[in-house]
């Protein structure tokens, strides 16, 4: 046992020193964590942070689909929810599902209650993820249906967060810094269970015809400039889709060592097997310049960038 795991509070979960957190994203990229903290509960989050020295930087990881890690990896505490925190309950309309549920889980299971919360069906990643992203498709977003979210905060007290609190906006909210979402509820409208999971069906063949669901990817790479996500009607306009400025830009297909903008869907960025995360990293950046030098659009990152970059 090292010294920096001595240092670190006891727990009934998992600690791992010096984890690579390559295989726990999408994309197959990054670094090692300083330390990978595994809590068995609730509780066993809330001592592990309570007794946590100050000092130490905390870093919550969802399953790794809308991240890329850089190839020096995290220098920090990353706190990976698992079993413990996947569980999914239905009471009239109320959905409530840990952060660590799979938000297409979430929807199938809510569609068999006759509830709907079939824009999560597609959405790859989990249900903390969807919170703190405000992921959202088809014209439907999650600040639409959600209610409370509970967190674990820096302090290792448990907190209640409403919509206000986060401050829903595109693909983005607010949160305590330090703070861990453990779980989250949603008030869902009414539906007949067989329609829901028919439109869920009709939704996976969209997806699948046009995204590149086969391939590594961290989904969208970059938000639409036009502040909204498309609505999936035929009647929705792509002028200032991210996908289509990318494509305006000639950069459909583009490549940098092991990274490429997919050919079938231009706003995603593909690891092609080899790529490091600094591949990807700087393709994502060159497309942002050319489309800048385009169109005079300025694309925003949608997947989240974290760690230290290797020395040159």
């Amino acid at each position: 046992m090292t010294e920096i795991i001595k240092s670190l509070p006891a727990v009934r979960g998992r600690l791992t020193e010096g984890r690579s957190l390559s295989e726990l994203t999408w994309l197959r990229v990054g670094g090692p964590a300083d330390v990978l903290f595994q809590p068995a509960d609730i509780e066993d989050l809330q001592d592990f942070l309570r007794a946590l020295p100050a000092n130490v930087t905390v870093l919550p990881m969802g399953v790794g689909s809308n991240l890329i890690v850089r190839d020096g990896g995290i220098h920090a505490v990353v706190i990976r929810l698992g079993r413990g925190f996947n569980q999914i309950e239905i009471d009239g309309d109320t959905v409530t599902a840990g952060a660590a549920a799979l938000d297409a889980h979430v929807a199938r299971k809510a569609a068999d209650a006759g509830l709907d919360l079939t824009f999560l069906r597609t959405i790859p990643g989990s249900i903390g993820g969807a919170v703190r992203m405000n992921a959202g498709c088809y014209g439907s977003y999650t600040a639409d249906v959600f209610h409370t979210a509970t967190v674990v905060t820096r302090a290792g007290e448990l907190q209640t967060l409403s919509a206000d609190d986060l401050n829903f906006a595109y693909r983005q909210t607010t949160f305590p810094e330090g703070a861990v979402l453990v779980s989250a509820t949603f008030k869902a409208p009414r539906g007949e269970a067989d329609a829901l999971h028919a439109r869920m069906e009709e939704q996976l063949k969209k997806r699948d015809e046009t995204q590149p669901v086969k391939d590594r990817s961290a989904g969208s790479t970059f938000r639409n400039p036009a502040g909204f996500s498309s609505t999936g009607q035929a009647g929705d306009v792509h002028d200032l889709k991210a996908w289509k400025v990318i494509e305006d830009a000639g950069l459909r297909g583009a490549r940098l060592g092991g990274a490429q903008m997919s050919e079938k869907h231009p706003n995603f960025l593909i690891n092609t097997g080899d790529a490091t995360a600094a591949d990807l990293e700087a393709l994502g950046e060159e497309v942002r310049r050319k489309v800048l030098e385009n169109s005079g659009i300025t694309l925003q990152w949608e997947i989240m960038r974290i760690g230290e970059n290797l020395p040159d």
